[in-house]
């Protein structure tokens, strides 16, 4: 029996459904035992600029998709083991205690979780033991695709019409429906609370766009309710610019980041949406986000740690970029004076979360109008995000600061222009900064332009109430 005992090692893969390696775990092992890993590194090291590595949001969300994994395993009668430490130690040790010769996982590509895998190879090495690598993580399957993984095209229009009119999706894999009972009595452990992890509970701020719930059930019904409860994709490419609010757009990227749910699941969900319900550009785009997701990931895979570096995937000299700490503070903390990029970094620092538009807006004053060095905003983004991934993390910073992959040269937003495109009334600006409820529409985004007599009637003095503009809102009008 032992022969043929197995151990399923759970990473940012954290479901039942479509999980290719657990399936092959299950036609390989007649006992599959599940594990997953809290790593101390990722909780309770920092990042080289010093943020923790994984704040509490995420930090959160993980133990919520964790807890829903066992409840799974639970009510298929076997149980999810629970460690904290290193998961190159703690998995080779389970190996030893259950006498399992195989491990399997899905595998990643990035710098600190290579060096993981490879460590536990090694360890299970030792020991005659190995470790079976899957790679359905994506929407496309590397083998399927029309080009080798080092010959990805760089830009991704190229990329997509390379692929997305003569490349086949596969079906998402089935979803186990029984286990075998272990002959092996194994320690549970339990699942740490935030507190464990020297975390401060905290309570969900209401002006968040969603109570984001870890796990592969939450996963699933978001898909559902955002497919075929309310058929908001018929407008997402319409509303996906929105700031305020749950419905503005999908908002699976925290389920997609942990694995709570696969995108092959989506997108098999949505081809099932437009043949009941009709296609539209808006279902595309649906699709056509998920193909960016593939892309970043695949840059991930082609440039290995140049997407880290400051010079990026085009390995390109950039003028600038200081590491000047005291404008990163004031920018991190929401105190530009410049109320679009307050705002978002502000609802940033609250729920974990923040909107596409808004992300690309404070990266881009960040770099562009502060002239900060990309790799610190990459790296708060990291503690941060509750949907943080590291490949789509970084390559967006690639872009947004001119070292990635993006054809336009010195590509910039004019903020002033994209907060009344965006925010015409200021009710976003205004929901995050309360201190300017009283502006007019036409002063909302422009506080540094109000005279005396102005601040005094809308009750914000420039300086006291609401810091003086690092940056001046007039170089963009």
């Amino acid at each position: 029996m032992k022969a043929n005992r197995v151990v399923m090692w759970f990473r940012q893969d954290l479901r039942l459904h479509d999980n290719e390696a657990l399936q092959n775990a299950l036609k390989k092992g007649i006992e599959v035992i599940p594990v997953y890993v809290f790593d101390e590194r990722v909780f309770f090291e920092k990042t080289r600029f010093g943020f923790r590595k994984t704040e509490k949001f995420r930090a959160k969300f993980i133990i919520e998709s964790v807890k829903d994994l066992r409840n799974s395993f639970r009510k298929l009668g076997i149980d999810l083991i629970i460690r904290v430490g290193k998961p190159e130690e703690e998995v080779w040790t389970l190996c030893e205690k259950v006498q399992a010769k195989k491990v399997f996982c899905n595998i990643e590509r990035t710098d600190e979780e290579i060096k993981i895998q490879d460590q536990l190879e090694q360890n299970l090495w030792s020991t005659g033991k190995e470790i079976n690598y899957s790679r359905g993580k994506m929407l496309y399957y590397t083998q399927d695709l029309p080009f080798p993984v080092c010959q990805t095209p760089d830009v991704f229009t190229h990329f997509r019409k390379e692929v997305e009119k003569y490349i086949n999706i596969r079906e998402p894999l089935p979803t186990p429906t029984s286990f075998n009972r272990w002959s092996i009595r194994v320690e549970a452990g339990e699942i740490p609370g935030l507190t464990d992890l020297n975390y401060e509970d905290f309570e969900w701020d209401e002006r968040g766009v969603l109570s984001f719930k870890g796990g592969e059930t939450e996963g699933l019904k978001r898909l559902n309710y955002y497919l075929w409860e309310t058929n908001l994709v018929k407008k997402y490419k319409e509303t996906r610019n929105g700031l305020i609010g749950g419905d503005y757009s999908s908002k699976f990227s925290p389920w997609l980041a942990q694995g709570c749910i696969s995108p092959k699941t989506i997108y098999a969900t949505l081809k099932d949406y437009e043949a009941k319900q009709g296609k539209n550009k808006s279902t595309y785009w649906l699709f056509f986000e998920l193909l960016w997701r593939d892309f970043f990931r695949l840059m991930g895979k082609k440039h290995k740690n140049r997407i880290f570096w400051k010079t990026g995937t085009a390995n390109k000299k950039i003028v600038g970029g200081d590491d000047d700490l005291q404008k990163f503070k004031n920018w991190s903390e929401g105190r530009t004076g410049v109320p679009f990029i307050d705002a978002n970094m502000r609802e940033l620092n609250a729920t974990g979360f923040m909107s596409n538009r808004g992300r690309q807006n404070v990266a881009s004053f960040l770099v562009k109008d502060l002239n900060i060095n990309w790799q610190i905003g990459a790296e708060y983004f990291e503690s941060l995000l509750i949907d943080y991934d590291a490949c789509s993390n970084y390559c967006n910073w690639n872009y947004v600061a001119g070292v990635g992959s993006d054809p336009r040269e010195n590509r910039y937003f004019n903020i002033l222009l994209q907060a009344k495109r965006y925010d015409p009334k200021g009710d976003y600006v205004k929901l995050w900064l309360p201190e300017l409820k009283k502006l007019s529409p036409q002063k909302v985004h422009q506080p540094d332009t109000l005279s005396i007599d102005e601040q005094e009637e809308a009750h914000v003095i420039i300086g006291s109430d609401y810091p003086q503009a690092m940056y001046s809102t007039a170089n963009w009008a």
